[in-house]
């Protein structure tokens, strides 16, 4: 169950000079494609003894700092995170024959940061991030529906919705950003930045991977 991709080479003189702007490239040709959600992505972190786990969360911003996305502080994840600010992010693009692999350490955003996105979420999403206390059992579906119906109508769509103190942003810093293009034969185009130097005077030299 495989297929032969059928796509143009990815070369090393095509590069953006920053992976940041090399991303952004790929991202707008996946939205322009009309995939659902290409802002999806896996992000993979761990325990401190190294026990993985995975799963999807939807990219809310970029920029020349890194990824963010938002989550409940209190989930399997964010645990894994503050202990082990280690993370991966893939963006699985398929039917480009593209994914993209980044390695980097997270840190919660500021507040204010927090809070002004929260402000863009749809109404009955701010109310389910109050409603879910997310990775902690639950006894039923109906329990959860009920708190989420307390808090709509202890919050109408007219009346703000308070930022829940235990929800907020992550940013990934990246540390390795690799771009990678399948090809027939699985002669793949694997081409990864990584950073040298830190803060300000960091830059990132390209180096090729065999597929």
């Amino acid at each position: 169950m495989r297929e032969q991709y059928r796509t143009t080479p990815l070369l090393e003189k095509d590069l953006a000079p920053a992976p940041m702007d090399q991303f952004a490239r790929w991202f707008k040709d996946a939205v322009s494609a009309g995939f659902p959600e290409p802002n999806a992505m896996v992000v993979a972190t761990a325990t401190p003894e190294g026990r993985p786990s995975s799963r999807l969360v939807l990219l809310k911003g970029f920029d020349d700092r890194g990824f963010v996305f938002f989550t409940n502080y209190t989930s399997r994840k964010s645990g894994e995170i503050e202990s082990n600010p280690y993370v991966s992010l893939l963006f699985p693009w398929h039917p480009l024959a593209r994914q993209i692999t980044i390695t980097g350490t997270a840190v919660r955003i500021g507040r204010d940061e927090t809070a002004a996105y929260f402000r863009t979420r749809p109404h009955g999403s701010q109310l389910g991030a109050w409603a879910s206390d997310q990775s902690s059992p639950i006894a039923s579906r109906e329990e959860l529906l009920h708190r989420y119906e307390e808090l709509a109508a202890r919050y109408p769509e007219d009346e703000r919705v308070p930022v829940p103190p235990r929800w907020g942003g992550y940013r990934v810093t990246p540390q390795t950003v690799e771009f990678w293009q399948g090809h027939e034969n699985r002669l793949h185009d694997r081409l990864r930045y990584v950073r040298e130097g830190d803060g300000d005077g960091a830059g990132w030299r390209v180096e090729r991977l065999c597929p």
